[in-house]
């Protein structure tokens, strides 16, 4: 690969956990990683997290919000704001208010279980008749929610409805290596990062401790271990054994590391925390700002 400098390829937020992402040009910064990333959750009747795991359909509704929710600063957007919703074979396009009162429930995200906003009746209908299934669309209360990271390897930080973390890393150079070795490309969004790093070596990101996005401090602290939506066609909802079948020859736990309880999970990715993230100052990551790494680990993280 020819010595070019890194910088930032694209950006993607995901405002609604396993539904479709939002490729921006720019994205502020917030406690939990880019404002509005996982900030919305589909649950089931008891309050307990719907993802693509179970309800492959997810993968096909699709957000929509305007440039600037994701960029100005929270305090300036109109009181009218929302976000919108669409999905095959729904004839209606579901609107929710992004700001004013909401009913406080429960939800659960994995081990983790805490206060929640619902987004309503129209919400729960729209969301229950395309599932099929008595579900809710709920949303992080900056009240009540505290979900920390895990302390082994973020202290003092905090997660959306993420599986676990703020942000998800991955380069162009690691798809393309992934790509090399399928008989059909995959597009990134298989692996739903949230920054795609362009003019690195293939899974150079699995070893960054600490790098520079502009004048912003990320820390890599965990590669991530893919679960089975990578190998579910975001378009089509169809399965497959791609990509998994092909990492399980190069990307296994065991090949990258010592630590036996991983030995047969396989990575793509690395999760990452942003420093200043914990003090609230509308900072921005934009397409094309430079990336530099400044540590990096021997062996990754996992």
């Amino acid at each position: 690969m020819e010595d070019s400098p890194m910088v930032v390829k694209s950006l993607f937020v995901y405002p609604v956990k396993s539904c479709k992402g939002i490729e921006i040009d720019a994205a502020a910064i917030c406690p939990t990683g880019f404002r509005w990333d996982r900030h919305w959750l589909v649950v089931n009747d008891r309050g307990r997290m719907l993802t693509q795991r179970v309800e492959p359909k997810l993968a096909l509704i699709q957000p929509i919000m305007p440039p600037e929710l994701f960029t100005a600063p929270l305090q300036s957007l109109p009181a009218n704001s929302s976000v919108s919703f669409q999905a095959p074979g729904m004839e209606t396009t579901l609107q929710v208010p992004l700001f004013g009162s909401k009913e406080k429930v429960h939800a659960s995200v994995w081990e983790w279980s805490g206060g929640a906003l619902d987004e309503g009746t129209a919400a729960h209908k729209w969301f229950s008749a395309y599932l099929g299934r008595t579900c809710h669309l709920v949303r992080l209360d900056p009240a009540a929610m505290e979900r920390p990271t895990d302390t082994e390897y973020a202290d003092g930080y905090k997660a959306s409805f993420t599986d676990g973390f703020p942000f998800l890393v991955a380069s162009q150079a690691s798809l393309d290596a992934v790509n090399k070795r399928l008989r059909n490309q995959l597009p990134m969004n298989r692996f739903r990062p949230n920054i795609i790093v362009q003019g690195c070596e293939p899974f150079a990101e699995d070893t960054w401790r600490t790098f520079k996005i502009k004048n912003l401090t990320f820390h890599g602290v965990k590669l991530c271990a893919r679960c089975k939506i990578p190998t579910i066609n975001q378009e089509t909802t169809e399965m497959g054994a791609e990509p998994t079948l092909t990492l399980m020859e190069f990307r296994k736990g065991e090949m990258l590391c010592a630590v036996q309880s991983v030995k047969n999970k396989v990575f793509f990715g690395q999760n990452a925390v942003c420093v200043e993230s914990v003090m609230m100052k509308n900072e921005l990551v934009r397409v094309g700002d430079p990336v530099r790494v400044e540590e990096t680990l021997q062996v990754p993280s996992v």
